[in-house]
């Protein structure tokens, strides 16, 4: 095993005999015997994948095991994008893959900041969901109809989903972090018939009732027949119109058997949403089959997760990360939700949780890891964590830093794979491999069946320059479409416009000489001094690593006739923002990035706005700079912070 930093030798290898027992492994052995090929590694396994997409996802339904009728035809117009259509003669059904687990097998852990609930078996889960499809269908719920949850990360959020699923209704989710509006400029346009909603929850150790945000989100709701309300804090219903408590129902509804509907392939399964940021939310429709055939390709092969496994990710139901964790019970994990603060009571508690529910996958955000870091705790001397053997991050570019934090400080033995796609695809287009090493700073590996590439101004293929990420040909977790789109129109200009017929993904990505990946941020918020385009996340790699730095964001100022460089920085405690203090960021930036990225202001701030998925979000900035109106302020965790970025007096000169 090899942790040695160096630019020549990878930070972390796996074992032969790990490689040689993984799931991967195995699939490319099924690959070779059933085609009489003699594929050897991951990247001969890719490049095959992509180049005969039939066979791959054919084959991954079969080591899979999904449950359903394959029918006679895997890829239909595959010369479409979009437009080609995976498996279009099968039938299944999304739960009825998901709840395969049996008896008093361990479904689901809970942990709300450190207190535990008694963990739910895949027995309890499949009657809890059979009862909960009866209420539905007591209530006239059937295929197409919308089922809404304004919910915690909790065991009841997961139970309505599949049970909405088992029936064809189609699932969408929001936290209740949310405000009324946010969520009625999402569920407003989707018309749910049905709301699961929590009557309050728990953050950083206060109780937050919902009652209130909850009667402007049934009033703002005509399409609403029915409300369930999950009595999380203890209040229930108290009156709100249309509602009966959660507990109740689930208690009076007959316990006859689990049933599913199976459907075609391209049935829809999710709505989820757009940040919204720059607009109403997108309505971005998902199938089950897509979804579920790429989650149980990420989950077994990429993260290769065995039945009796606990898988984790820190996540809410307002972020793509729930559903991909959810579809974990495919492929017989035990799942470790978590709801609230992952610093409340402590820095502790998320790996108090690993050690406690002996998580062997753990799932977090880049700026978690950083936070950790910033916070002084050294988790490898307070904690065990013999059970991780994987670390997962998403949510922002994994700084080279943050990856040494993770070997040194967290622990040596661990495959870290730093993960990227995005809720346009309910999955990945770059995360880890079990065949392939770890280098500092680098993605490990293309998914496979994904034809990535980063493409240049021209749309030619570059490797070791910076361009747009794409994919050249079709997978089955592509939308179905947008919600009220009829003919699509909307759904073709956010992805194929500006390379026709491929597969735009909007980030600002450079291919390694490892074949490995590093993203440099959202081409929308790349920089554009004197004509070069400069990724953010370059910036934050250096300047975020000064101890005085808790946490910066850069934009480009419209200035003179060109663009300036603005840095934006949250000093940590009573650090300040002086002369030397700039110096320093300067001298950081110059030297580890370049001369172009060096800001021409820095200005310190008290916050930096973030989306509800904790993402900061240059472009809302970048408009109050520049005296545009941010059009949904609702999409925002902290829309008061944008007052810290109007009529800078630093800026006018």
């Amino acid at each position: 095993m090899n942790t040695t930093k160096t630019m020549e030798t990878p930070l972390w290898s796996p074992l032969a005999d790990a490689v040689a027992a993984s799931n991967m492994s195995a699939f490319m052995g099924l690959v070779n015997e059933r085609h009489g090929l003699a594929l050897a590694g991951y990247d001969a396994l890719h490049a095959w994948s992509v180049e005969n997409p039939a066979l791959f996802w054919d084959a991954v339904w079969d080591v899979a095991g999904v449950i359903g009728d394959k029918g006679g035809t895997v890829l239909a117009d595959p010369d479409k994008m979009p437009g080609a259509r995976f498996f279009p003669d099968a039938r299944l059904n999304f739960a009825e893959n998901l709840l395969r687990g049996e008896g008093a097998d361990v479904a689901l852990l809970f942990n709300n900041e450190g207190e535990t609930r008694e963990p739910v078996t895949c027995a309890a889960l499949a009657r809890d969901v059979a009862r909960f499809a009866a209420v539905l269908k007591s209530w006239g719920v059937g295929e197409g109809d919308r089922v809404a949850a304004f919910m915690p990360n909790c065991p009841e959020t997961i139970v309505a989903m599949l049970a909405a699923a088992s029936i064809g209704a189609v699932f969408s989710s929001c936290s209740p972090d949310f405000g009324a509006k946010g969520v009625l400029d999402r569920f407003g346009q989707i018309e749910p018939k049905v709301l699961v909603a929590c009557d309050g929850y728990r953050y950083a150790g206060k109780v937050l009732p919902a009652h209130d945000k909850l009667a402007e989100i049934i009033a703002g709701l005509p399409s609403l027949e029915h409300v369930a309300i999950v009595p999380f804090i203890g209040g229930g219903p108290k009156g709100l119109a249309k509602t009966e408590d959660w507990t109740t129902l689930l208690a009076a509804a007959p316990d006859d058997a689990l049933t599913f509907v199976r459907l075609p392939f391209s049935h829809p399964l999710y709505i989820m949403y757009s940040s919204g940021t720059t607009g109403i939310p997108k309505c971005i429709v998902h199938s089950a089959g897509g979804t579920l055939l790429q989650h149980l390709k990420e989950h077994r092969l990429h993260g290769d997760l065995k039945p009796g496994e606990t898988l984790f990710y820190f996540t809410t139901c307002g972020w793509m990360m729930w559903n991909w964790l959810v579809s974990g019970l495919a492929a017989g994990a035990t799942l470790a939700l978590y709801d609230g603060s992952p610093f409340h009571p402590s820095e502790r508690v998320l790996f108090d949780y690993i050690d406690r529910a002996k998580i062997d996958v753990f799932g977090t955000s880049a700026k978690f890891i950083d936070a950790v870091k910033k916070s002084g705790l050294v988790p490898r001397e307070t904690h065990d964590l013999v059970s991780m053997r994987m670390i997962l991050s998403t949510g922002s570019p994994l700084v080279p830093e943050s990856f040494d934090f993770v070997y040194e400080d967290i622990k040596s033995d661990v495959a870290l794979c730093s993960i990227s796609g995005g809720t346009d695809i309910v999955s990945c287009f770059v995360l880890g491999s079990p065949l392939l090493p770890v280098w500092r700073g680098e993605i490990q590996a293309k998914g496979l069946g994904m034809a990535v590439e980063v493409w240049d101004e021209a749309g030619r293929p570059v490797t070791g320059e910076k361009g747009e990420l794409v994919c050249t040909r079709p997978f089955p977790s592509m939308p179905v479409g947008f919600w009220n789109d009829p003919d699509g129109a909307k759904y073709r200009g956010a992805y194929f416009e500006r390379f026709p017929g491929v597969w735009c993904h909007g980030d600002f990505a450079e291919i390694t000489p490892h074949g490995g990946i590093v993203i440099h941020g959202r081409s929308d918020a790349t920089l554009n001094p004197g004509g070069v385009r400069i990724g953010t996340a370059e910036i934050y790699a250096q300047v975020e690593q000064l101890p005085e730095v808790q946490e910066a964001l850069a934009i480009g100022q419209d200035w003179q006739g060109d663009v300036r460089v603005v840095l934006f920085v949250v000093m940590k405690g009573d650090a300040a923002l002086d002369e030397a203090m700039q110096k320093r960021i300067r001298d950081r930036i110059r030297s580890g990035a370049s001369p172009r990225h060096v800001p021409a202001k820095i200005v310190a701030v008290a916050d930096i706005p973030r989306t509800k998925s904790g993402k900061i979000t240059e472009l809302a900035v970048r408009d109050i700079v520049h005296g545009r109106e941010v059009k949904n302020r609702e999409a925002l965790a902290n829309p008061e912070a944008l007052a810290l970025y109007r009529d800078l007096p630093e800026l006018a000169s």
